[in-house]
């Protein structure tokens, strides 16, 4: 595969927008590891090879194990997730796949047991941007790092 165009450099205030994200969500709540497994989720699911290849390699510098990130994608299968990571994996794959249902009320009652309102905006608004990223990556073509 080929690759388009570099936003970065077509669209710099675009781009910086994006990056603007990025850095909002540099300070809030989640674990560097906890933010990892929703970029690498939603990337799975969104097909995004740039971001896996991205995310899985920062995932294991922040300490993550490679089991748990070979079994990421069938997660519900295994007792390796905490409470917590299994509501972010549920919610993360439910706002990437929103065209079936959406974030459920279900998933969100969950949600809400475990963290307060400001934090389920943070965890929102990170499953959202990768899902912007993953559109990006696959949109351009980009290619993995060397």
């Amino acid at each position: 595969m080929t690759a388009r165009l570099n936003i970065a450099k077509v669209d710099a205030t675009a781009y910086k927008a994006m990056m603007g994200l990025e850095t909002y969500l540099a300070n809030i709540f989640l674990t560097p590891i906890q933010k990892e497994l929703i970029k690498i989720r939603a990337s799975q699911i969104n097909g995004c090879a740039f971001c896996l290849d991205m995310h899985t390699k920062d995932a294991l510098k922040y300490g993550e194990t490679p089991q748990r990130i070979f079994l990421l994608n069938a997660w519900r299968e295994t007792e390796l997730f905490t409470a917590e990571e299994q509501v972010l994996l549920e919610m993360t794959e439910e706002i990437t796949l929103i065209h079936q249902q959406g974030l459920t009320e279900e998933t969100y009652q969950k949600a809400k047991k475990l963290f307060d309102e400001k934090q389920l905006a943070q965890i929102i608004i990170a499953i959202i941007t990768i899902n912007s990223w993953n559109r990006i990556g696959i949109s351009t073509h980009l290619e993995l790092l060397k």
